[in-house]
């Protein structure tokens, strides 16, 4: 398990973007957020203190966390002095990175020197099988998107998190790093061999009771050229019950894709709920979340209604306003 309480650090991350890993444990496991460590030149802030190590480490936190989540997933060399001056200072390290903690031969001697731990979160930790569509029971839901990033986890956590509240049975079901590193366990499905990752959701999200929901945190959009695989791998192996479409309407452009433009919802709608039927006919598309957090309230709040006016499914930001709505389309299927 990963010691915590956390620093996150956030390295030389250009903007907030870069630092959802940190985001995402400040916002759902904030008591495991002690500070933030930044290098000259980062672009993000978390809105937590700014610590070195040593103040952070005095302050209680056990595990330097990379909380950024770069293109290519790459130690930079220029975070390798903190790294090993963390190590030395008797932290863990834990990363979510495709480039591993335990390839680095100097954060591996350092470790040994020092008695500290490498946790790579994004290495699978289990012979996954490969998928056989067998129905299972229960029931699942899976955010999928427009793009990447655009609050696919966010709307999964917020929507087990009301069904919790009102007492419902419900389980998040991580597939990332971000997600890992919140609830201490999922599956890294970017990480895992082709052929075997609809097998792992299969694997993820076994039979359960009749009314139990598991919320299948989404990966990538089957719109975007480089991560589109992953996604259609939680399409058929999550056999979905409901389909929750994530969208932000500020992108110009997908992500680190300038010249492509993003799918509208009619067609994500379109595409995403035909492809789940192959593995779940009975699958429908329930809701609508829309990441508002580059609008006003005013804003946000008339893009909603617009959307939902166009749409016909309750529109909501579910991080914003709450999953109250959400959880209400899912109740009635």
């Amino acid at each position: 398990m990963i010691e915590t309480p956390y620093l996150l650090f956030l390295g030389d991350a250009p903007d907030m973007l870069a630092a959802k890993v940190a985001i995402g444990i400040k916002d759902w496991r904030p008591e495991n957020a002690v500070a933030q460590l930044r290098l000259q030149g980062c672009g993000a802030d978390l809105g937590l203190a700014d610590m070195t190590l040593a103040e952070a480490k005095a302050a209680g936190a056990k595990t330097l966390v990379i909380g950024v989540a770069n293109r290519g997933g790459l130690i930079s060399a220029a975070w390798k002095e903190v790294l090993i001056e963390a190590l030395e200072m008797g932290y863990d390290l834990a990363s979510g990175l495709h480039n591993l903690l335990r390839d680095e031969g100097d954060l591996v001697a350092a470790a040994q020197t020092h008695g500290g731990t490498l946790h790579d979160v994004r290495v699978p930790t289990v012979g996954y099988p490969i998928a056989n569509g067998v129905k299972r029971s229960g029931k699942r839901c899976l955010a999928v998107g427009t793009d990447c990033s655009v609050g696919k986890m966010y709307t999964a956590l917020s929507i087990d998190a009301e069904m919790q509240k009102r007492g419902l049975k419900s389980t998040f079901r991580a597939t990332g790093q971000t997600g890992i590193l919140i609830t201490g366990h999922g599956v890294p499905l970017d990480a895992v061999i082709a052929d075997f990752m609809a097998g792992s959701v299969e694997y993820l999200t076994p039979d359960n009771e009749a009314d139990h929901w598991d919320h299948i945190e989404g990966q990538g959009s089957l719109f975007h050229v480089s991560y589109s695989g992953v996604t259609m791998a939680l399409v058929h192996g999550g056999q979905p019950d409901a389909l929750i479409l994530c969208h932000e309407p500020t992108r110009a452009h997908m992500r680190g894709l300038p010249g492509y433009d993003l799918p509208t919802l009619e067609r994500l709608r379109d595409t995403a709920l035909p492809l789940a039927q192959v593995a779940n006919p009975a699958c429908q598309v329930v809701g609508i979340s829309i990441n508002t957090q580059h609008l006003s309230e005013e804003e946000a709040l008339a893009y909603l209604a617009e959307v939902e006016a166009r749409m016909g499914l309750p529109a909501v930001d579910p991080f914003r306003h709450g999953a109250g709505r959400l959880v209400d389309a899912l109740g009635a299927i």
